[in-house]
């Protein structure tokens, strides 16, 4: 078991790259409801925390399976991280510069609103069970529910903002999470050859 302070930072980073695409919805979803009380504000977050905690759980699962029929498979782990990563982290940087909030333009934030927006910022976190594959099962755990927990935090601050302040962010936090998501892929891929 390696759960040295590395392990931690490097979960709470991933955390925090992931978790972007969702605080970008949240400050929208902040800004459509300004009366939200707190207890919908902490189960709206809690759903977007919740996909984010099962993706890469999911993704794990799914490489570790496939790592265990296909030895010849781990040698490529690296390269498939740097490019799911850098590919997704380049596609969150290039939307976050080009694309500019639409003013005006509401997110629902129904039930079924929401459970469309926790998959659609989640997705991506299928890649990370890629970069966590040579975690054992606690391991993979620990850091799936730190990823939860990071975004809980950011998406409820994004539902507060939201509801104070509006969309402004949302651009920035898309390029933030893009960037973390590229400095990450470059991490993993960079590391695995020293």
């Amino acid at each position: 078991m390696n759960l040295g302070i590395s392990f931690f930072v490097t979960s709470i980073m991933l955390g925090t790259g992931l978790a972007m695409d969702a605080f970008s919805v949240s400050l929208a979803n902040g800004l459509n409801e300004p009366a939200m009380k707190k207890s919908r504000m902490c189960g709206v977050a809690g759903i977007f925390s919740i996909f984010q905690f099962a993706m890469p759980m999911i993704g794990w699962i799914c490489i570790s399976t496939v790592t265990r029929l296909f030895g010849a498979f781990e040698k490529l782990i690296p390269w498939i991280a740097l490019l799911l990563l850098g590919y997704i982290g380049g596609k969150m940087l290039f939307e976050g510069i080009r694309c500019k909030e639409h003013e005006g333009e509401k997110t629902a934030v129904g039930m079924k609103g929401l459970l469309l927006q926790g998959v659609a910022t989640s997705i991506d976190a299928l890649s990370v069970g890629f970069t966590i594959s040579n975690y054992n099962i606690f391991e993979a755990l620990l850091s799936c529910l730190l990823i939860g927990i990071v975004t809980f935090c950011i998406c409820y601050i994004g539902l507060s903002i939201g509801k104070k302040a509006g969309t402004k962010l949302a651009g920035k936090a898309g390029i933030l999470g893009g960037i973390i998501l590229i400095f990450i892929g470059l991490e993993i891929f960079i590391t695995s050859f020293i």
